[in-house]
C-alpha cells in the first residue's frame, strides 16, 4: 500500500512540469458543476472524482472539490500525481496520492485531466483516453483539456467509456478578440490539426465570421454579441450546443463529430 492507503503500483505516464496558478481553472469547474450530465454520472450513494495531475501545487485539485460539492455534496476528490515530490497530505477533505493515468486503482465517476496530455505527443493521446477510461466506474465521464497560464481560455474533451463525446471552448469575453485565438489551447488530439481543411479549423473560421458579423450586437456586450454570432453559427449548420442558464464565460460547445481528425 502507499502512503496514501491507495493500492501502490507503477504510475503510468511521465512527469511533466507541473506548473500552475490559484484560480486557474474556474471554467472547467464551472461548467463540470453545470453539466447534468456530470452530476447524473455522480448521482451515486459515494460519488468520486479525481483531479489527474495537479501539478506542483495542490490549490486547483482543492478549488475543484469546493466548486463541485456546491452540487454534489457528497463528493470525495482525489488529487493524483506522478511525481512523488508533489504528494502532500490531504486538506480541506480532499485526499493526495501517486498515480497517472491508470488512476491508481480508483474507479471514479469522474476525471478531470488538466494541461497534462499538452506536453505529450499527439500518438500517445488515444493510449491514455484508453487507460483512464479502463478505469471509469461504470457511467463516468474524463474532462480533458488545456487552458493558458492564468484561465481566461480553456479547451476541453469530454468522454465517456466509449469515446470523446465533445468539445467545448470557452473563454473570457473582455481579453480574446476572436474565437480562433483559442487554437494555440485546442487539446492534445485537435491541436496539430488546425490547419487549412481540417474540420476544427473550419469550426474556428466560421466562429471568426459569425463573430465579426454579429459586431453591431457589441454595444450591449460581448457576452450578447457572443450569444447572437452562436445563433449564426448554427444557422450556418454548425451543431452548435446551446448552454442552458446565464454564462459569465462565452462557450463554444460542438459534438465529437464536428471536429474529430480526418
Amino acid at each position: 500500500m502507499s502512503r496514501s492507503g491507495l493500492p501502490a503500483g507503477r504510475p503510468q505516464g511521465r512527469i511533466t512540469r507541473g506548473t500552475t496558478n490559484i484560480n486557474r481553472l474556474r471554467r472547467v469547474d464551472r461548467a463540470m458543476a453545470a453539466d447534468p450530465r456530470i452530476r447524473a454520472a455522480c448521482d451515486v450513494p459515494e460519488p468520486l472524482a479525481v483531479d489527474l495531475g495537479y501539478g506542483g501545487r495542490p490549490d486547483t485539485a482543492v478549488e475543484m472539490a469546493v466548486r463541485l460539492r456546491r452540487a454534489i455534496p457528497r463528493l470525495r476528490l482525489v488529487g493524483l500525481e506522478i511525481d512523488p515530490e508533489r504528494i502532500v497530505e490531504p486538506r480541506d477533505g480532499v485526499r493526495f496520492a501517486l498515480g497517472g493515468f491508470e488512476l491508481a486503482g480508483l474507479r471514479p465517476n469522474l476525471v478531470r485531466a488538466f494541461n497534462v496530455l499538452r506536453q505529450y505527443d499527439e500518438a500517445e493521446v488515444p493510449t491514455a483516453w484508453a487507460q483512464m477510461q479502463a478505469s471509469l466506474a461504470p457511467g463516468g465521464l474524463i474532462v480533458e483539456g488545456t487552458c493558458d497560464e492564468i484561465g481566461r481560455r480553456c479547451c476541453w474533451i469530454l468522454l465517456d467509456g466509449d469515446g470523446p463525446i465533445e468539445l467545448t471552448l470557452s473563454w473570457a469575453p473582455a481579453y480574446t478578440r476572436h474565437p480562433s485565438e483559442l487554437a494555440e489551447r485546442l487539446p492534445k488530439a485537435l491541436i496539430h490539426h488546425n490547419v487549412d481543411g481540417d474540420a476544427v479549423h473550419r469550426l474556428l473560421e466560421t466562429a471568426d465570421r459569425c463573430w465579426d458579423r454579429a459586431a453591431g450586437r457589441e454595444v450591449f456586450g460581448p457576452r450578447d454579441r457572443w450569444r447572437y454570432a452562436r445563433e449564426m453559427l448554427r444557422d450556418s449548420g454548425v451543431e452548435v450546443v446551446v448552454p442552458r442558464g446565464r454564462r459569465v464565460d462565452n462557450l463554444l460547445t460542438v459534438p465529437w463529430s464536428a471536429v474529430a481528425p480526418d
